[in-house]
């Protein structure tokens, strides 16, 4: 079944990247799918009901896909264009046949010709007297390989106050290949049973008696892998099996199709559902598996958040927390322990803030994933901005200070404005860690991304637990701190090292910018940083104790109109106006840029692909890239076995690759996925690699399909 959701995910991606939009759909040289509009009425009747179609004629051998398209292929979507005041229904799906193809790939879809039906409800009032019906349609047609297609269509009808039917017998003829949402009178669903796998549901009808073939075709939510069912039927009982992938769900819904052979052009086809009446032949509770993965997957969670301390985009702002311990030393075991807890109550807050903002996108029906913001520039200059302003103060360029009211206030002893800083640190920390996917983390996350809110939000809390466990335990246990250096004048120029170190921060979020939106993009981007540092001087220079009132506020506007011109010309005007960089032209040397284009044709010739899913931002594939992927013994690897090397760089957070990471199971990159020719089942690699996997994994490939 991993399979299986693989051809789906390569698929999904081609209507990324689909071409010009046309009526008719054209593939050197032949027209494989002709698209039009039709509505069943030859007038529009204010607020009367009335029906239109999507009509694709498809060439011969070729084929597009039902609402559930099965082990591959995608639903065809219409998306319409109505002003206020216009209804749209929900799309009418004829009854699909169902294809068995090689691999054990099972679909179901439409031969020759398909119509779509949806009914459209026009307001009370229509003022013009000819109305235009237009609308966007998407959908992927398929024979030997798969090719994307759409088509900008329009219907133009009258208003009137009567009408006649149109396109009669057209509507007639698919209305009647609709299933039925009752079968008869008679039926009756037995009780369900529920194995660690697959469902079994009997269903009885005296009507069944009268068919020699049934067969279910599944609709199972986005969340659920489904398998390929199985149809026993024997008079009047017809027994239907589902096997799925994972813990099997509460219900079952589909279309239970009767014919007398399979794929008969005479079948009809009913909705059932057995509810949630469920037993269970597992003496097992059906709860304890669920349970049992999700404390795993939580333990993972709190592991990789853990090992995201030894991550190289965050040990600036740890090192800078050993450093307020060390300062600490010898000090009252409380205050101790309230510093601490402020840092891990920083970090419980910035996850905690994500994990909210993450289920409320996913209620919204947006795709969620792991370091998101960072696939935006601005909060990527948002975050080289905090930057450098953290090490300007660590230079001693200037101090950062609180407001005079909130300081002698809510503030008002030293132990308060220390526990706040460290707050802060905590938060820039995990600010500082996103774009980094420590091991079992991505496992993790990837769980989570698919689960209930509950999940999610406890999945993050495992991880801030994770991360904030060490300086929790240094704080709890301040006698631990005698292992530490003891303070002296020493820690001066720790200090200030620590602020080259976010200097070096500071220039990989260039660089990451620059890739994003290229060499002008982070030359305007740094040149706005340049009066951010000049601003920082400025406060430290003249925004001092004892500095007149009149210095202080000719200082404070002139910080302000230095950053308000210098933001609206450099970020608002500058580098706004640039455009985000091509990925292709970071696929360097022998690596070439993903395409769902080029991925399948280089599938179709059996030949072997590894793709590396990455991004400029992301450490740890940098990491992987430079240690492993590039090594000499690796690269002779790939060439001897001619296996094509793509990469997919999801830098600017291209949505073609979100989707294909999300059907990995995956919340981010890096991800590694080897493809060993049309047959075999994708590999995926962890997300730290070494020399030894990739070479183990590539000598397993048969010579056969490793040859070019």
């Amino acid at each position: 079944m991993v399979r299986i959701a693989v051809v789906r995910a390569i698929i999904l991606l081609s209507i990324f990247t689909a071409a010009p939009l046309l009526k008719a759909q054209t593939y050197q040289g032949r027209e494989l799918v002709k698209a039009e509009l039709l509505a069943d009425t030859s007038a529009i009747v204010p607020g009367r009901p009335f029906a239109v179609g999507l009509l694709l004629h498809m060439a011969p051998h070729w084929h597009t896909y039902w609402k559930f398209s099965g082990d591959a292929g995608l639903p065809t979507e219409i998306k319409w264009n109505l002003v206020p005041g216009w209804k749209i229904g929900e799309i009418q799906w004829p009854i699909p046949f169902k294809t068995n193809d090689p691999g054990d790939i099972q679909t179901y879809g439409y031969q020759d010709e398909v119509m779509l039906i949806q009914e459209i409800t026009p307001p009370e009032k229509i003022d013009d007297a000819m109305v235009k019906l237009s609308a966007e349609a998407d959908w992927l047609v398929c024979e030997k390989i798969c090719i994307p297609g759409s088509a900008n269509l329009a219907l133009t009808l009258p208003r009137s106050t009567t009408s006649a039917a149109a396109n009669a017998e057209l509507f007639d003829r698919y209305r009647k290949l609709l299933p039925q949402g009752s079968i008869a009178p008679d039926l009756t669903i037995g009780q369900t049973r529920r194995g660690p796998n697959d469902v079994t549901v009997a269903v009885k009808s005296n009507t069944f008696a009268s068919y020699a073939f049934a067969d279910f075709y599944p609709l199972p939510d986005q969340k659920t892998v489904v398998g390929h069912p199985k149809t026993e039927i024997l008079g009047s009982k017809i027994t239907i099996t589902v096997p799925f992938e994972n813990q099997p769900p509460d219900s079952l819904r589909g279309v239970l199709v009767l014919a007398q052979t399979a794929n008969d052009h005479s079948r009809v086809g009913f909705y059932i559902s057995n509810g949630d009446a469920v037993t269970t032949t597992n003496p097992i509770p059906a709860t304890s598996t669920p349970l049992r993965s999700l404390f795993a997957y939580l333990l993972f969670g709190f592991i990789g958040g853990f090992i995201l301390n030894l991550m190289p985009c965050v040990l600036p702002v740890i090192s800078l927390k050993i450093f307020g311990f060390i300062q600490h030393a010898g000090k009252d075991r409380g205050q101790i322990l309230r510093s601490g807890l402020a840092f891990v109550a920083g970090i419980f807050a910035w996850f905690i803030g994500l994990a909210a903002v993450l289920i409320a996108l996913k209620i919204a029906g947006r795709q969620i994933t792991w370091a998101a913001q960072f696939t935006n520039p601005y909060f990527v200059l948002f975050l080289g901005i905090l930057v450098l302003v953290f090490a300007l103060n660590l230079f001693g360029v200037f101090e950062i200070s609180l407001p005079q009211k909130l300081t002698s206030g809510l503030m008002a002893t030293s132990d308060r404005q220390d526990n706040l800083g460290s707050f802060f640190q905590g938060v820039f920390a995990t600010v500082l860690a996103t774009p980094c996917t420590a091991p079992f983390l991505g496992t993790a996350l990837g769980f989570a991304f698919t689960q209930s809110a509950f999940v999610i939000l406890s999945m993050f809390f495992a991880i801030a637990a994770g991360m904030s466990a060490p300086y929790f335990a240094l704080s709890a246990q301040p006698a631990w701190l005698r292992f530490l250096p003891k303070p002296g004048p020493w820690m001066l120029r720790v200090k200030q090292l620590m602020g080259f170190l976010l200097l070096a921060t500071l220039l990989f979020l260039l660089y990451v910018i620059g890739a994003q939106r290229g060499v002008e993009g982070a030359t305007w981007a740094s040149s706005f940083l340049l009066m951010v540092a000049v601003g920082c001087w400025l406060k430290g220079a003249f925004l001092i104790p004892g500095a007149r009132l009149a210095t202080k506020t000719t200082t404070v506007i002139v910080i302000f109109a230095l950053l308000a011109v210098s933001g609206i010309y450099f970020i608002g005007d500058k580098f706004r106006g640039t455009s985000p960089e091509n990925s292709a032209a970071r696929a360097d040397g022998d690596w070439q840029p993903f395409t769902p284009e080029r991925l399948g044709a280089e599938l179709a010739q059996n030949h072997t692909v590894f793709i590396d899913f990455t991004a400029a931002w992301c450490i740890t594939c940098k990491f992987n890239e430079k240690t492993v992927l590039e090594a000499a013994a690796v690269r002779d690897a790939f060439q001897r076995r001619g296996v094509v090397k793509m990469r997919a760089d999801w830098t600017n957070g291209d949505p073609a690759i979100t989707k294909l990471l999300q059907q990995f199971g995956r919340p981010g990159v890096p991800l590694y996925v080897l493809y060993r020719g049309q047959a075999g089942e994708p590999f995926v690699f962890p997300e730290l690699l070494t020399k030894n996997i990739i070479l183990q994994k590539l000598e397993t490939i048969p010579t056969s399909v490793a040859s070019r």
